[in-house]
């Protein structure tokens, strides 16, 4: 438990110190798209392929992609439920916010420190189903569901969202794990070295982007969107841990990964279809602290170190 706890502070410690460097102007407002980059285009794909490599992969396991898809897609009938009857602008809120889960730069690195390989492999498995819907997938319905914004989303622009670089490293190492070709030996010292950054650029990256402002307008939306995705996130947790054929540790992870924060693309797409951005980035944020408090909490209750 106190082993638990020390490392859940010290990734809490580091949220905090890039939040505290960005209110003492160390880091510019817009510093933190260059600790994105590095995160996602560097050390994620290098600690994916360290713990793909010294992880024997089972082909049921690409279950966990479609498992994904079906949670995101139930988490938008949700939206679009809750926000039946109501303006254009909060259906798109509401259906951009329910679903999408933030995996690359908050929970990959989260389980990567706590759950070793198995739990990474897992994780980017999930996230390769949650990748579809978060880029472009829940923009596309709620496009044209709702009919706000002036614009479609185009299949070209969601496709090179979809085909980022840690996906394209997801796919990449799911071929390679399934024909059974083996990471080259020379690159596991460079991969490993630099993947283990990854937990210290991400979490210092959602610090620099964290943001809490409360405005007593945003409460309600923000606490009916908090309320349905904790509730939800819940019930697909005991779902994964009880009902699902896998090894307990598989479940383990994916009672964990089910508690993901927002996505962190959907202010964005929130923004385009003419929805409340900042009540976006607002929910988004105190997503995270729910995920921190919650995900470190089953940790502990399961004996996971």
């Amino acid at each position: 438990m106190a082993q638990v706890l020390l490392k859940a502070s010290a990734y809490v410690f580091i949220i905090a110190l890039g939040y505290a460097l960005k209110k003492l102007r160390f880091f510019a407002p817009d510093d933190y798209k260059l600790i994105m980059k590095i995160a996602l285009n560097i050390t994620m794909p290098c600690a994916v392929i360290t713990n793909f490599a010294s992880f024997g992969f089972d082909n049921a396991l690409l279950f966990v992609t479609l498992l994904a898809v079906a949670c995101n897609l139930i988490m938008w009938g949700l939206g679009w439920l809750f926000s039946k009857g109501k303006p254009g602008d909060v259906r798109a809120l509401y259906t951009l916010n329910f679903p999408g889960y933030n995996i690359g730069s908050f929970t990959m690195p989260y389980v990567q420190g706590f759950l070793g390989a198995l739990g990474v492999v897992v994780t980017c498995l999930f996230d390769a189903g949650n990748a579809i819907m978060c880029t472009g997938g829940s923009y596309a319905l709620t496009s044209r569901a709702v009919g706000a914004g002036s614009e479609r989303p185009r299949l070209t622009d969601t496709l090179k969202k979809l085909f980022s670089t840690p996906f394209c490293t997801y796919v990449l190492m799911l071929v390679m794990a399934i024909a059974g070709i083996s990471v080259p030996a020379f690159l596991l010292p460079i991969t490993s070295t630099i993947g283990a950054a990854n937990g210290f650029m991400a979490m210092l990256m959602v610090g620099t982007m964290f943001e809490f402002n409360p405005d007593k307008t945003f409460l309600k939306q923000s606490l009916t969107i908090l309320a349905a995705r904790y509730f939800m996130a819940a019930v697909f947790s005991a779902l994964f841990y009880f009902a699902l054929p896998f090894s307990l540790e598989i479940r383990q992870v994916l009672a964990i990964v089910a508690f993901a924060p927002c996505s962190a693309m959907s202010p964005a797409f929130t923004e385009k279809l003419r929805g409340n951005a900042a009540l976006s980035s607002f929910t988004g944020s105190v997503s995270i602290l729910l995920s921190v408090l919650i995900m470190t909490t089953l940790i502990a209750v399961m004996g996971l170190q």
